[in-house]
């Protein structure tokens, strides 16, 4: 799994980051994919060590959010601990490096590089050795590990020279997911040509089901899910101040929002929160919260 694309392709600018891969493949991916040929659902069986996810640490420098990095080291020790073993986090790394690339003429937008004669100073930052990884990791699996069926999720070109391989000198089956949201993004046809099938996109409504809970425990410290990921931060920090001085606590707080809650019909709170209709969860608190006995002197 290419993890920068699928952060692009699928989760960037959406509330779905807090994304559990397995379930994500194990119940919806997977089990809507047919294999050319065959006229019924996939069957495959998971390996225990189900997915390798191939990733790179954010150089803070290059951040755009100030908790981008903290965000990112959190979420990867929520997969390793949400089901242990079953997610293999491969990291790269990221090159940030001063370059000087040749702006394009204005006067002439269809001017070769080499003509032209200003140039821009930019930072060039690129993701190292991922998809190195992730191609070898695949032939690798197919050729010597015999995995039966690999499932590559990605749109980046260069993985095609390795499905080529698996395909020219093993008997494994190959998919392909193209981890784009609702045809936003076409598949690689240098990809599709060497795959047995191709899931095209994946859903809103399939990510939003597959997130993970909101605190995966662990021996130490549980893991939790970012404030600035849910879909208005905003609503869940006026919301978590005003129930921390009334429930004591962060801890209760949640408590207190993720318990169905009869004033809103048995919703709860924190789900209101993710859109406009938190409006009514903030403005229900700052009215509970007036009505309180001032402290007497």
């Amino acid at each position: 799994m290419d993890g920068y694309n699928l952060y692009y392709g699928c989760l960037k600018g959406t509330a779905f980051k807090w994304l559990d891969l397995l379930a994500l493949f194990e119940r919806h991916v997977l089990p809507s994919v047919t294999v050319s040929g065959q006229d019924q659902a996939l069957t495959s069986r998971l390996e225990p060590q189900a997915i390798k996810f191939f990733t790179a640490p954010i150089l803070e420098q290059a951040a755009k959010a100030s908790d981008s990095l903290r965000c990112q080291e959190r979420y990867h020790a929520a997969l390793s601990k949400h089901q242990p073993g079953r997610i293999d986090i491969i990291k790269g790394y990221y090159s940030l490096t001063q370059a000087r690339p040749k702006a394009i003429d204005p006067v002439d937008p269809k001017k070769w590089p080499r003509d032209c004669t200003v140039e821009v100073p930019v930072w060039k930052l690129e993701e190292k050795q991922s998809d190195v990884n992730l191609a070898l990791h695949a032939f690798k699996d197919a050729l010597i590990e015999g995995i039966e069926h690999v499932v590559i999720v990605t749109n980046d070109t260069d993985i095609a020279p390795a499905l080529e391989m698996i395909r020219a000198h093993t008997s494994a089956i190959v998919g392909l997911v193209i981890p784009t949201r609702d045809h936003q993004r076409p598949p690689n046809r240098d990809l599709t040509r060497h795959a047995h099938w191709v899931r095209s996109h994946i859903t809103p409504s399939e990510l939003q089901a597959a997130q993970l809970p909101r605190v995966i425990p662990a021996a130490r410290n549980p893991v939790l899910k970012p404030d600035s990921w849910y879909a208005r931060p905003d609503l869940l920090a006026q919301a978590l101040a005003l129930a921390c001085v009334e429930k004591g606590s962060r801890s209760k707080a949640f408590q207190w929002l993720e318990t169905p809650n009869p004033h809103w019909s048995g919703s709860k709170p924190i789900e209101l929160l993710e859109s406009d209709a938190g409006e009514q969860v903030i403005a229900f608190m700052q009215e509970w919260d007036s009505r309180k006995p001032a402290p007497s002197s």
